[in-house]
């Protein structure tokens, strides 16, 4: 017995019926090119995140390396911020600023730099006349004014304890000789790190790394506070630079300052004080940015809501194929 596997009757397409087709394929055109900008929109910037948000740069100081920004970095990064903390080199300040000079110039988009220590007068003539740098911030630093060294800046006020914890020891390499200053590693804890456990301290005397007497004698050529707008953080129990030092040259270079009871290494003993720092140096940075663009509010907001927005698109434009299919079908019933 013969089985009708096809029960429902068909009716033969009317006359010009198949060109409701070209419409359908108008619609479905537009609605890939309404959603075509929306796409575009959601592809990530030249940051690693694609967040849109300024660069942040960490600089450290002499004996200690970039590691002792561990916690800030933590927490800028789980805020969506690309941040870079280079090597310094600790050679000198004219070799040193040279160098972080060029890992800046590295960098897409805006950038926000920060010092630590001798870092601070590393950043202050690297970001000379970069544009790219639009905030400073200088945790328990140095910040000579052109023309300064480190050694008449810090003879200004009285003496620290560093100053009877240094241990001087010859060195020669490639490019010739000089000679190399570290911490005692029995005046480490006191003098630079009293707010952390015995046991870290320890452990940081061991892996410190020295830096060139070169670095305290040669003069600044440039000074970047002048021009850019900064932050700074004054350490109140810091015996190595002495807080009263700190607070004048915040004063001196108009920088929006905290003060803080720490050792030297705040942004180790108080890293969420640092990174609140860094974070309004970056939304004062970033703001200008905004208005001057003219860009919708959107363009800031991050990934996660430009792929809402993609999506959204997408789904309005299904909307409205849905739509045109339903109409088309209710046109063949009738």
């Amino acid at each position: 017995m013969d089985i009708d596997t096809d029960p429902i009757p068909r009716t033969p397409p009317r006359p010009g019926r198949i060109r409701t087709a070209a419409p359908l394929t108008a619609v479905l055109a537009a609605a890939a090119l309404a959603a075509a900008p929306v796409a575009a929109a959601a592809a990530p910037g030249d940051g690693r995140t694609g967040s849109g948000k300024p660069t942040v740069v960490l600089v450290h100081g002499a004996f200690a390396d970039a590691s002792s920004w561990n916690e800030v970095v933590r927490r800028l990064e789980g805020e969506g911020y690309d941040v870079i903390a280079p090597a310094n080199p600790l050679r000198g300040l004219t070799n040193d600023s040279t160098y972080i000079a060029s890992v800046l110039r590295s960098v897409k988009g805006p950038i926000v730099l920060a010092g630590h220590s001798y870092g601070g007068a590393v950043i202050s003539e690297a970001a000379a006349g970069n544009p790219q740098v639009k905030a400073l911030v200088f945790v328990s630093a140095f910040m000579p004014d052109r023309g300064e060294t480190l050694a008449a800046l810090g003879a200004k006020f009285p003496t620290t304890g560093l100053d009877g914890a240094r241990r001087t020891v010859p060195y020669r390499d490639a490019t010739g000789s000089g000679v190399d200053v570290y911490v005692r590693d029995s005046r480490f804890h006191s003098v630079f790190a009293a707010d952390l456990p015995a046991e870290q301290a320890r452990l940081m005397a061991a892996e410190q790394r020295p830096i060139a007497t070169a670095a305290f004698t040669q003069a600044a050529t440039g000074a970047a506070w002048r021009t850019v707008p900064s932050w700074a953080l004054v350490a109140t129990e810091d015996h190595a630079i002495n807080p009263a030092l700190e607070r004048f040259e915040a004063e001196r270079a108009g920088s929006r300052t905290v003060e803080v009871a720490s050792s030297h290494v705040a942004m180790i003993s108080h890293p969420d004080v640092v990174t609140r720092l860094i974070r309004e140096a970056a939304a004062s940075a970033a703001a200008p940015a905004a208005a001057t663009t003219g860009a919708p509010a959107l363009a800031a907001t991050g990934w996660r809501e430009t792929v809402l927005t993609a999506i959204g698109g997408i789904a309005g434009a299904a909307l409205i194929m849905g739509g045109v299919a339903l109409a088309l079908a209710r046109k063949s019933r009738g």
